[in-house]
């Protein structure tokens, strides 16, 4: 199983929110180059990147940013927040974006979803996030009328490389990843699953490996890495074992 440290940009910096709540933001490095190197030091071999700003905005806010992570370290960069129209998907695969996530224009424009996964295989992800099992988009602001499962299901036949299954509640608290919700979701999918929200320990991840044969096929760390509740080199070996 992979795992994507995270590199949340708000303003141009490394932050964290507590359940996609702004005003929450904690920077953690005012440097997300250097972000970047450290976890490419630790071994990463892909770093998960949301343009916090652009999420909210509907375009690109923390461009000189995500392109100085691409530049700055030997990983793959999957980068999500803001991007909704094929131009822009366009132009950070030019940049060197090895994969894109799209998540609100699933729900609003999904014929973009389904034309860029035709276009670029393998190099575009489906981002759904949920509270209480239903999707919320435009950055988590507004909710939208449709389960997280059911939005899943209209994509299966897409060619999506991945899903990536946020849980906006855990997301940033540190109160454990919702395993059951994940795991339930992957099996009920062909297209393979990513976990993202509340991981605060090795237990979860090993929790998450467990149903590494239900679909589940990485997960994303965020504030426990940088809170020194998990080491990334630990996490990077449990679930390479």
């Amino acid at each position: 199983m992979i795992v994507y440290p995270a590199i949340d940009l708000k303003d141009g910096r490394c932050v964290r929110l507590v359940r996609g709540e702004m005003k929450s933001a904690t920077v953690f490095n005012d440097d997300p180059a250097a972000q970047a190197r450290a976890f490419a030091g630790a071994g990463a071999a892909w770093i998960h990147v949301v343009d916090l700003d652009g999420a909210f905005a509907g375009k690109p806010k923390n461009a000189a940013a995500v392109e100085a992570i691409v530049k700055a370290a030997p990983v793959k960069v999957q980068l999500g927040g803001g991007i909704r129209d094929e131009a822009t998907l366009e132009a950070w695969l030019g940049k060197g974006v090895a994969r894109v996530v799209l998540g609100t224009a699933a729900v609003k424009t999904p014929n973009l979803v389904r034309a860029a996964c035709r276009r670029w295989p393998d190099q575009v992800a489906l981002g759904i996030d949920a509270r209480g099992g239903t999707v919320a988009v435009e950055g988590w602001a507004e909710t939208a009328s449709v389960a997280a499962l059911d939005l899943a299901r209209r994509f299966e036949d897409a060619g999506a490389a991945a899903i990536i299954y946020t849980d906006i509640e855990r997301d940033g608290a540190l109160q454990g990843v919702n395993v059951e919700a994940t795991a339930a979701l992957a099996r009920a999918l062909k297209t393979p699953v990513i976990a993202s929200g509340g991981v605060a320990s090795l237990d979860d991840l090993a929790a998450l490996r467990a149903h590494e044969k239900d679909g589940v096929a990485g997960a994303i760390l965020g504030r426990a890495l940088y809170d020194g509740r998990v080491d990334l080199k630990s996490a990077l070996a449990l679930m390479a074992a």
